[in-house]
């Protein structure tokens, strides 16, 4: 693609790499197909190869750009899918992240949307802060009807109930079990630790039981995706240096052979800590030693090598990729090689490169079209007839359980079941089928029993 910035333009660190990564599209058009907006919108703005050119337009021209190309970029979710499948390999995650960044620079958005999005880039990444959001939620659903139309959505999502503060992950060290073989950081999180902390907890027990000393490392909360991914470079960046420093303290006081993340929304982030700092002087070297340290944990666990089932578990799991994970990361053949040694049957999910809607903010900022991608999600989720759903992201788990009744618990916890850990609260009273012989039987033509 050709573009027309000017020298004074590309002296501007940003603009320089986004005009390297424009003149990489050739618009071949196969990431269209696979684009969760295009294929429900049918509108060309809301394609990757359209957005493109709007962003290419918008940076060209400099200052606040037009409602139109915000909306659209706007309605991007992120996904990457287009990543997976151009063959001319252009960068849009990248590119993306600079157009809502000089969005949220440049365009002045409507007052009720500028208060949505401070709020959310606020609460969601300080768990503290969450929890007293998920009260006044509760307190607030009775009137959700009479309430503006912007904060509905966020009253629907807002669980009715959080585990005990106590569940949450204390920082400090948790000792390998046996001889040490690794010592990792493991990224607590901030929405997790809220709301999901069993997460955090199944995952240093199948950690620790596989001989890695974990450390939880105080101050390492939020990586900074979630502002990140709203255009908010400033206060992501800002979290993400108080994550790295405490990794660095982690570091200095003992070594980290890795940097284990849970949350494969955060791992992309945290995996990007290198590009993301790279034009940020001092910070740089330690941001791309992080990155280069940080794993998925079934990137990890399939390093170790999974430990020899305690029980075969025979049941039946639909497997989510998460975008995140297939699209950014690369990683799809780890965390269902892990489910298969530990004894589960593990059905692909049709359709699986297409998005759940969650994507971070997404379902609260785009709940309509959130909706139609969740409903898309879970109904291919229920045709393969699993018993349950497991995939690596506390997001599109939350999403999917929206629209589908099967129990959705992380890969992690089944993965810690396997191996000596308690079964995850989600699966309790789930019928569980006959035991399954130690050689399992080939899956049928139609994926549709649990056996």
């Amino acid at each position: 693609m050709q573009t027309a910035f000017t020298a004074a333009q590309l002296r501007n660190p940003e603009i320089a790499d986004a005009a390297a990564i424009l003149k990489d599209c050739v618009h071949y058009g196969f990431c269209t197909a696979v684009c969760p907006t295009y294929v429900v919108l049918r509108d060309e703005n809301d394609s990757p190869r359209g957005r493109i050119d709007l962003i290419r337009a918008m940076l060209e021209k400099g200052g606040a750009p037009d409602a139109k190309t915000v909306l659209h970029l706007d309605r991007c979710l992120s996904c990457n899918s287009c990543m997976t499948t151009c063959a001319a390999k252009v960068d849009y995650m990248h590119l993306a992240d600079i157009g809502r960044a000089h969005i949220e620079k440049h365009y002045r958005r409507p007052l009720g949307e500028r208060l949505l999005r401070a709020l959310l880039a606020r609460v969601l990444t300080r768990p503290e802060r969450f929890r007293l959001a998920v009260r006044g939620a509760r307190i607030a659903r009775p009137f959700a009807r009479v309430l503006p139309r912007r904060l509905r959505p966020l009253i629907a999502l807002a669980p009715t109930a959080l585990p005990s503060a106590a569940d949450a992950v204390r920082a400090g060290l948790y000792p390998a079990d046996g001889a040490r073989r690794m010592r990792v950081a493991l990224l607590a999180g901030c929405v997790q630790q809220a709301l999901a902390p069993r997460i955090n907890a199944a995952t240093i027990r199948v950690l620790t039981r596989h001989g890695c000393e974990v450390v939880v490392a105080e101050g390492a909360t939020c990586c900074g995706a979630l502002p990140l991914h709203m255009g908010r470079e400033d206060q992501a960046k800002a979290l993400a240096r108080e994550t790295i420093a405490a990794w660095q303290r982690a570091m200095a006081e003992g070594g980290l052979d890795a940097v284990v993340v849970n949350a494969s929304g955060c791992g992309t982030t945290v995996k990007d800590y290198g590009k993301i700092f790279k034009h940020d002087g001092a910070i740089a070297a330690p941001a791309q030693e992080i990155a280069e340290r940080a794993l998925d944990v079934s990137e990890l666990l399939a390093r170790l090598g999974l430990k020899t089932p305690a029980m075969r578990i025979p049941l039946a799991i639909a497997y989510h990729d998460a975008c995140s994970l297939q699209h950014a990361q690369k990683v799809t053949e780890p965390p269902r090689a892990l489910l298969r040694k530990a004894g589960f049957r593990v059905l692909d999910v049709p359709e699986r490169h297409f998005c759940c809607g969650s994507a971070g903010t997404y379902n609260m900022l785009q709940p309509e079209l959130a909706e139609q991608f969740g409903r898309r999600k879970a109904a291919h989720i229920d045709s393969t007839g699993a018993a349950a759903i497991a995939a690596g992201n506390l997001g599109c788990l939350t999403q999917i359980g929206l629209y589908s009744a099967l129990p959705a618990v992380h890969t992690v916890e089944l993965l810690d079941w396997a191996t000596g850990g308690p079964m995850p609260a989600l699966l309790e009273g789930i019928k569980m089928p006959p035991p399954a012989s130690e050689e399992a039987p080939p899956a049928p033509a139609d994926a549709n029993a649990i056996w």
